[in-house]
Parts: structure tokens; C-alpha cells; sequence
């Protein structure tokens, strides 16, 4: 490779992590966002932040980050931007809006973040076929759920001391992009769940038809976890 070619490659390399990176900033305004009270704009950052989570590793394996910048750890940023996106920003919002009782809000919060501590260390957090070992501290969708859900400040304190349990249960959560079993599947169902989240965040739950087939798709993921767990060998 000449050295235009190869200055070309870093920089594609480059952005390549500059995309990562955007997740934070994201992030960030999901942060401002629920400061002033508005749920709908934390879920519209988070949601870009998820969104760049889900495809900046194919962007970085199809351009070679670790070849043509290698002095830049890409997992690192990534688990940082994570941890941010998927726990940080959350739990402020389970606490600022009041999913919890007060009693319960600060140390179900302190419990959160060290419970999620441990995702973030855990060597054997994903499995050789791509689904990850207990709960992948997905607590930017739990708020989402609670939101849509209208649960009581009870059923979220049982639900978020459940999902924490979790964490270290090994049960078998699917990645819908790199799980190779059922791939297709699970991607239209990304897309229908994409779909429905968003009309129901738009118009609520008063159509049926939609809030259904909502309910249908979190099922399928419940059902990949459960019959990858018990019933199905790697894949």
C-alpha cells in the first residue's frame, strides 16, 4: 500500500473513531436533558448514542482501526462512552424523574452503578457466539420501558433489584446485529420495535394494534434469551 493509500486508510481509521466518540456528546445532551425535565429529548439522545454504539464495531473491523491506528484503544472508548450512555445518564434519570420513592431513589442509584461496574470488568460478559452473560446493564432501555409501561415506584424497585441480580446470572441476552442465529429476524424486529417505540412515545398507548405488536417483539427477544440459556447449544 502506497503512502497515499495508507494516509487515506488512517484517516477513514480516524473518523472512524470520531463517530465513537459522538456518543458522548450525545450522551452529554441526554444529560442536559433531563436537568430540564424532558424525558422525550433524553430518549431522543440516548436513542442517536445507541445508534452509534450499534455500528461504529462494524465500521471499525471493515476499516481496520487497530491496523491503521494503533495507538488508539477503539474498546476502551467505546466502554467508556458506555458506560456513560448506558448507566451514568440513566440513573440520573431514574432518580430525577422519580421512578423511585425517595426512600429508595439514592441508594437504588449508588446499587446501579456499582452492580453495573462489574459489566464493564467482565471478562466473560459476551459468549464466543456473540450473545452476552447476564444483563448487559441496558438501564437506557429499563428507563424507556418504566416511561412506556407507566409502572408504580414499587414495580420498578422490584424490577431494577431483579435486573441487577441478573447481572450475574449467566443467562444468555441476545445481540441482534452479531448474533448469528436468526440474524434477519432479529434485525426486522429491531426495525419493528424501533417502529412502535416511537409512535408510542409520539401518540401513547391508546392504539392497541401498535402497543401489541410492541409487546410481541420484547416476547421473540425474551424468547431468544430463554432458549439460548436452556435449550440451544453455540451457535
Amino acid at each position: 500500500m502506497d503512502e497515499t493509500h495508507q494516509g487515506l486508510a488512517k484517516l477513514k481509521a480516524i473518523l472512524v473513531h470520531v463517530f465513537t466518540a459522538s456518543g458522548v456528546v450525545f450522551g452529554f445532551l441526554a444529560l442536559l436533558s433531563a436537568i430540564n425535565n424532558n424525558f422525550p429529548a433524553c430518549i431522543f439522545w440516548l436513542a442517536l448514542a445507541l445508534v452509534v454504539d450499534g455500528f461504529d464495531g462494524t465500521l471499525a473491523r471493515r476499516y481496520k482501526v487497530d491496523v491503521f491506528t494503533p495507538n488508539i484503544d477503539g474498546a476502551v472508548l467505546d466502554n467508556i462512552i458506555d458506560f456513560f450512555t448506558y448507566v451514568i445518564v440513566p440513573v440520573f434519570m431514574i432518580y430525577n424523574f422519580n421512578f423511585l420513592s425517595n426512600t429508595f431513589a439514592l441508594p437504588i442509584s449508588f446499587l446501579i452503578l456499582l452492580v453495573s461496574c462489574f459489566t464493564f470488568i467482565n471478562k466473560d460478559l459476551k459468549t464466543e457466539d456473540y450473545y452476552f452473560t447476564g444483563f448487559p446493564a441496558l438501564w437506557n432501555m429499563l428507563v424507556l420501558y418504566l416511561y412506556i409501561l407507566e409502572s408504580s415506584q414499587l414495580t420498578n424497585l422490584i424490577t431494577i433489584i431483579f435486573l441487577c441480580i441478573m447481572t450475574f446470572i449467566p443467562m444468555k441476552f441476545v445481540h441482534p446485529l452479531r448474533v448469528v442465529h436468526l440474524r434477519k429476524t432479529s434485525i426486522m424486529m429491531v426495525l419493528l420495535w424501533c417502529i412502535t417505540t416511537v409512535y408510542i412515545l409520539i401518540s401513547g398507548v391508546e392504539n392497541q394494534i401498535i402497543f401489541y405488536t410492541w409487546v410481541l417483539v420484547n416476547l421473540y427477544f425474551l424468547y431468544s434469551t430463554v432458549h439460548r440459556t436452556f435449550f440451544a447449544k453455540a451457535s
